[in-house]
């Protein structure tokens, strides 16, 4: 069983910026697609962005384009996700996730489908408050 392990979260005031780390027993390059989602309290799980690993395409919700950015290091089994003008709506737990079968994301990013993933980390809380 794959498993992954998210770090980075915490607190952190409006506009700042937190980069969160997920590390995985696997080598990256054997995931189909990895990605993260996040879960606000009294919310749904939700999509916020993935990579496919075949051709490295990045997908975004649009609720953080252009404010996140989601990458891996293929040397260190890690991925990440960089974010940037933190917003207080971006307060939640993080998870990060990945697949080994082919999978391709359907639009609206939001709507990823949490069934695709079977591998998953424990959540990392993320607080954006002044």
């Amino acid at each position: 069983q794959v498993q992954l392990a998210e770090s980075g979260g915490g607190l952190v005031q409006p506009g700042g910026s937190l980069r969160l780390s997920c590390v995985t027993s696997g080598h990256i390059l054997d995931y189909y697609a990895i990605a993260w989602f996040r879960q606000a309290p009294g919310k749904e799980r939700e999509g916020v962005c993935c990579i496919t690993n075949n051709d490295g395409s990045a997908y975004y919700a649009d609720s953080v384009k252009g404010r996140f950015t989601i990458s891996s290091d293929n040397t260190k089994n890690t991925m990440y996700l960089q974010m940037n003008s933190l917003k207080q709506e971006d307060t939640a737990v993080y998870f990060c996730a990945a697949t080994a079968y082919p999978w391709a994301p359907h639009l609206p990013i939001e709507t990823m489908d949490t069934l695709a993933f079977e591998s998953w980390g424990q959540g990392t809380q993320v607080t954006v408050s002044s």
